[in-house]
């Protein structure tokens, strides 16, 4: 093996582990702020979603979120049993489950919006550096998924 595929093994140079420990450390830092509000990560990511749009079909949040529908509609069970969204049927297509935010689900928002900006505070990085990884992230993300040939 030459040095420079050595090099590659190495932990510390493997960006899917810089990504998976950063997003371990962020998921530590959340914990906190989400069980203040009575949610988990995947919630306040359902509701990120809803307090942007205000609706939304229970397919375009799985396409948003990457999450099958095994996984979101059980969960958006459990934040209509909280008040935080309502479901309901489509009247022009009976398939489709349009979900709303509930007057519930929008008073959390001005409570969380500490959440990214503990993040700010906390990685001490000035926000055009978080928003360009951010941005690069993203491509990286759009990139992978065009070459994937699961997807």
């Amino acid at each position: 093996m030459s040095q420079m595929e050595d090099e590659y093994l190495k932990l510390d140079n493997q960006l899917c582990f810089s990504l998976y420990a950063a997003s371990r450390a962020i998921s530590r830092m959340y914990r906190p702020l989400l069980d203040e509000l009575g949610l988990t990560y995947p919630q306040y990511l359902v509701l990120l979603v809803l307090w942007e749009r205000h609706q939304s079909t229970v397919k375009e949040l799985s396409e948003t979120l990457d999450l099958d529908s095994g996984t979101l509609t059980p969960m958006l069970k459990r934040m209509e049993s909280a008040k935080l969204v309502e479901r309901k049927r489509s009247t022009q297509d009976e398939r489709i489950v349009v979900v709303r935010i509930t007057d519930g689900g929008l008073a959390l928002k001005e409570r969380a919006v500490c959440i990214p900006q503990t993040l700010f505070a906390s990685s001490s990085l000035p926000a055009e550096e978080i928003t360009g990884l951010n941005k690069q992230i993203k491509k990286l993300m759009k990139q992978i998924s065009a070459a994937d040939p699961a997807r």
